[in-house]
């Protein structure tokens, strides 16, 4: 009995604020405020480059290494029939990033990919 008497409570409280915030979220905004974000009122002055040059990440020294280390051994394949490597006209159609193709039509093969991507904007 408890229980539904909150319940009640909750779903009555929910009834009365509901439409205070539909109307809220409805309503239009007033032409001041329109004016006041196209003037950029809401920022304050823009920091200094020298108080940025702190907190900037990165250095001009550019230092890439990559080390891939792979080992097969005691493979063995017998009678095995592999297939073509073939890639069709627009496989590479609407393709967005950086593409990587990686082929394989045999058997017992280690294949080892890296890419180091080094993007720097100025």
């Amino acid at each position: 009995m408890k229980l539904l008497n909150i319940f009640g409570l909750a779903c009555a409280a929910l009834v009365i604020a509901l439409p205070a915030q539909v109307t809220a979220q409805t309503s239009p905004v007033p032409p001041s405020a329109v004016a006041a974000n196209s003037h950029g009122d809401w920022f304050d002055k823009p920091v200094e480059t020298a108080s940025l040059d702190g907190y900037r990440g990165g250095s001009d020294l550019v230092q890439n290494d990559m080390q891939l280390t792979g080992t097969t051994a005691n493979n063995t394949a017998v009678n095995l029939a592999t297939g073509n490597n073939s890639i069709s006209a627009g496989a590479f159609s609407n393709m967005s990033g950086i593409p990587l193709v990686i082929q394989n039509s045999g058997a017992n093969v280690l294949i080892q990919n890296a890419v180091i991507l080094h993007l720097q904007m100025n």
